[in-house]
């Protein structure tokens, strides 16, 4: 049999739910390889096939969603057709709840969320969608290899009128920092560590705090064009800013926060929003 394959075929941009740290945001790379028989073409598949079929379904089964894994000890899943609530317990009596529209959630069916048991749910996905003459498929799930400073966070932008809407999905994201015109590492370092494992999330959005168990929780609540979404977690895992959390305001939040602390330095952020995609501001 022949092999094809297609790295970098997409950009699987997440947030799922982890056993110690709770809600994670996450950019993996999708390599995908599939072996058959020719067909009469003389391929295993039509480059624009993979993309139609292939690409299609894994943005739209997996990209943008909450991935939860079914098997996590203590996990409650209530779902009703318009709406599917998720209560995960993890480390140390902490907990996340979520609820939006069931295409906001995906169930993975492993007791964690790893690169390994998420590409075997994605090849299971896809399998149906490939015709009889591919007789395997595998995918491979990677982080990004450019170095540098980075972070994971959660976020959801109620205004949005794609998958971005959905208030607890997140990315793997660098960010680098000129000051007076020369990078700065240690800023990038200190930022990605103000922000590994948060939500970010918009102030307006935020519908109440309680205590539980000893233990401050942030809840955040809206109705967007997709439905009603709900999401609570821990409030030393949030941050709050006063605008939207797209990647142009997140930007220009770190470089106006910068250019507050220093007056008269010259402040230049690249934010990426995931791989290969961001802003740039200047303050």
């Amino acid at each position: 049999m022949i092999r094809l394959f297609v790295d970098r075929l997409t950009v699987v941009d997440f947030s799922y739910l982890h056993p110690q740290l709770g809600l994670l945001g996450e950019s993996w790379l999708c390599d995908l390889e599939l072996a058959g028989e020719l067909d009469a073409q003389g391929m295993v598949l039509d480059f624009a096939e993979v993309k139609r079929r292939v690409k299609r379904r894994i943005d739209e089964r997996f990209d943008h969603t909450l991935i939860v894994p079914r098997r996590h000890p203590g996990l409650v899943v209530e779902a009703a057709p318009a709406r599917q609530a998720i209560t995960f317990p993890y480390d140390a009596g902490l907990q996340v709840v979520h609820a939006g529209p069931p295409a906001a959630i995906c169930l993975v069916d492993a007791a964690e969320i790893t690169p390994q048991t998420l590409a075997r749910a994605i090849e299971a996905a896809l399998r149906p969608d490939l015709p009889a003459t591919v007789a395997t498929l595998s995918v491979t799930l990677r982080e990004e290899s450019q170095p540098g400073a980075r972070y994971r966070y959660s976020h959801g932008l109620r205004q949005h009128a794609g998958n971005c809407q959905r208030i607890a999905h997140g990315h793997r994201s660098r960010i680098e920092i000129w000051r007076n015109g020369r990078r700065d590492t240690a800023l990038e370092q200190s930022w990605a560590e103000r922000w590994q494992g948060v939500y970010l999330g918009t102030r307006a959005d935020l519908t109440g705090t309680r205590v539980r168990d000893g233990v401050a929780y942030c809840r955040f609540g809206y109705r967007s064009a997709q439905g009603e979404f709900a999401l609570e977690l821990p409030s030393d895992r949030c941050y709050l800013i006063d605008t939207d959390s797209t990647v142009e305001h997140l930007a220009q939040h770190v470089a106006d926060s910068l250019a507050a602390e220093r007056p008269g330095v010259r402040y230049r952020v690249r934010a990426f929003e995931g791989v290969d995609k961001g802003a740039v501001a200047e303050a």
